[in-house]
């Protein structure tokens, strides 16, 4: 009797068992390096990882990191929500090539992100020359940084906001439009309360992938140092014991982000 449903069983649930059993090679591969890195680097040697970790060099490191990351973030919300509101709501020749424009630093490598950055922005760059003159600059500079963190994380926040704006039923505006409400009301009370959990979601997804940034900035801004290019330092210096310290710092602040994310943004389940 229990063979029979057993084979029962995995008759009717072979489909899910084989897509979980291929699935999972996936997920194992992220646990297996997780767990790899906090048993080796915190468990079995927390001495080093508190020392390395409570260096004021590291601590000011990583604040700079989120700082410049911060600033790259509120950049791209006050241009990228007109822009987003634009290629949500209105049609126009050309739209798709911008939109396609828009997401090519999530395509393109890092490391030629940062060389199209650099040229623009370097001393003798077409924007960085007319800046010098005024005193200020983007090489070796936490303005160099923000603009690359900029850069790759603005197509993040802009596709968020346009998936926010798109999602909005056409007929609240239309009731509106037919109260009398001018565009800035609509926009300012019903589109933007609408669209906050997308918007603040892309805010998120924003900043955190700033703070991962490391081949974009590398080239502009060796100096000062965000997380990213200290990690990479480190291990050139002094290998996984000075590194790894630092690396698993930024693993636990980034899942901590990932999961104040979901609970801010998970839907409350409806009673019935």
């Amino acid at each position: 009797m229990k063979v029979r449903k057993m084979e029962r069983f995995l008759k009717s649930h072979i489909f899910f068992i084989i897509f979980s059993i291929l699935g999972s090679a996936l997920l194992f591969l992220i646990i297996l390096a997780l767990l790899d890195m906090f048993i080796s680097h915190l468990v079995l040697n927390l001495e080093n990882f508190l020392s390395v970790i409570s260096e004021l060099y590291v601590i000011r490191t990583i604040l700079l990191t989120f700082y410049a990351s911060l600033i790259a973030t509120l950049i791209a919300i006050f241009f990228g929500i007109p822009l987003a509101y634009i290629l949500a709501k209105y049609e126009f020749r050309g739209k798709n090539f911008i939109e396609s424009l828009l997401n090519l630093p999530l395509m393109i490598p890092h490391s030629v992100a940062g060389l199209l950055i650099y040229s623009l922005f370097m001393r003798n760059g077409l924007i960085g020359a007319p800046f010098r003159q005024i005193g200020v600059l983007f090489e070796d500079h936490i303005f160099g940084i923000i603009v690359a963190l900029l850069f790759v994380s603005m197509p993040i926040f802009i596709n968020s906001a346009t998936d926010g704006f798109k999602s909005v039923d056409p007929h609240l505006e239309r009731v509106a439009y037919s109260l009398g409400a001018k565009n800035r009301h609509v926009f300012y009370k019903i589109m933007l309360p609408l669209t906050k959990r997308s918007l603040f979601t892309g805010s998120i997804m924003c900043w955190a992938r700033g703070i991962s940034e490391f081949g974009a900035v590398i080239l502009i801004a060796y100096y000062p140092m965000i997380a990213p290019v200290l990690v990479y330092y480190r291990f050139n210096t002094e290998g996984l014991e000075g590194s790894a310290p630092i690396a698993l710092l930024l693993i636990i602040i980034c899942f901590g982000i990932f999961l104040l994310l979901y609970f801010l943004t998970k839907k409350p389940r409806k009673r019935i």
